[in-house]
């Protein structure tokens, strides 16, 4: 065969390799993504112009495949794969020969991957859009449906303020009207009792709506940090847990109400206490940007299973058995981070154990 038309011949097998590699990235499914980097790899494969020495390497964002075993003592050419002009991956081919073989790549060769590796890494680009344009309406998703449950209980909560006020007034008023009969007053107290519990129940409701009054103050959270795990210090011996704080800064300083940021981490502490194993540790960690300040508080229990992350800070949810709390700790906390328009995350960590991060602006 002339040099003219094997030439031509392997223009047009890198031509037909490009209208592939497209049409597989056109039609590439994103949950498979390995499978359309095999299929991209053996395109390449059958580009080349000897196939049946070459095999092709394809790795990038911690997904890779390969047609075969690479070996660094023949030839090689390989081409970057870069995401939103970070290199993030490579694609590597190799020729399989023996020495007495005089095989090299063509240059039109290195061109044709430099193309293929553009387009996987635009590929890997719509992913990552995708990815965030999904988490994104996630967090807005969740961010609607806690302000309608916001709504709602402040609804309830003001509803519920009056007849609670008139059932612990008129009872004060009926303990004095009966002091000779004890049996009654003991039911009296009872019923008191559970009254002012109620009333606290709506006093968290309240902080879940960010309808509770504030008295906003110049603050150093490192402060706050140091009270709350002092006011706890029993708390963590008693339950042999270890706490450990990771702040470069002597003082973070944000406006803030003070009593309410001391029961931010106060409740995240006493959550991360009551989950922690024994002997295990709660991390409490502090950094800032020019415009916030974020506290990070992380423990090493069960985490939470993937379909209660988004239902951790509404009303009365709690992963606790009954009796072991009323679901309002971390609603309370998420409406005090609301009021302060600052913003709460939850996360799993990657070995076991979840993590609680606050942001919240300086200002």
């Amino acid at each position: 065969m002339s040099k003219a038309r094997q030439a031509l011949k392997e223009r047009i097998k890198e031509l037909t390799c490009l209208y592939e590699v497209s049409s597989i990235i056109a039609n590439t499914d994103f949950e498979l993504i390995e499978d359309t980097l095999k299929a991209i790899a053996f395109s390449l494969k059958k580009a080349f112009q000897y196939p049946e020495k070459t095999d092709v390497l394809i790795e990038c964002d911690e997904v890779s495949f390969t047609t075969n075993s690479l070996s660094k003592e023949n030839p090689t050419i390989a081409s970057n794969i870069k995401i939103f002009n970070t290199e993030k991956g490579h694609i590597v081919v190799h020729l399989d020969i023996s020495e007495s073989e005089a095989m090299s790549f063509l240059k039109e060769e290195q061109l044709l991957l430099d193309n293929v590796a553009l387009k996987v890494g635009n590929l890997f680009e719509r992913i990552e859009i995708q990815k965030n344009e999904t988490s994104l309406r996630r967090q807005m998703e969740h961010a609607d449906r806690l302000s309608i449950l916001g709504e709602i209980t402040a609804g309830i909560a003001h509803e519920l303020n009056t007849p609670l006020a008139n059932i612990l007034g008129y009872s004060e008023l009926l303990k004095d009207d009966i002091k000779s009969n004890p049996k009654a007053i003991s039911d009296i107290d009872k019923i008191i009792k559970n009254a002012i519990y109620s009333r606290e129940v709506v006093k968290k409701l309240m902080f879940f709506a960010c309808e509770m009054p504030q008295e906003m103050k110049r603050v150093n959270l490192i402060e706050h940090i140091k009270n709350a795990i002092k006011l706890l210090d029993a708390t963590f011996n008693k339950e042999q847990v270890k706490y450990i704080v990771k702040t470069e800064d002597e003082a973070l300083w944000l406006r803030a109400d003070p009593i309410q940021l001391t029961q931010i981490i106060f409740n995240l502490l006493i959550n991360g206490i009551y989950f922690s194993p024994k002997n295990g540790s709660i991390t409490i960690e502090t950094y800032n940007s020019k415009n916030s300040i974020f506290l990070k508080i992380s423990d090493e229990g069960p985490g939470f299973k993937k379909n209660d992350l988004n239902k951790v800070f509404e009303p009365f949810f709690t992963t606790k058995p009954i009796g072991d709390g009323s679901g309002l700790g971390l609603s309370v906390v998420h409406g005090i981070v609301a009021s302060h328009k600052g913003t709460i995350t939850a996360e799993n960590n990657a070995n076991g154990g979840a993590t609680f991060t606050i942001t919240l602006p300086k200002d």
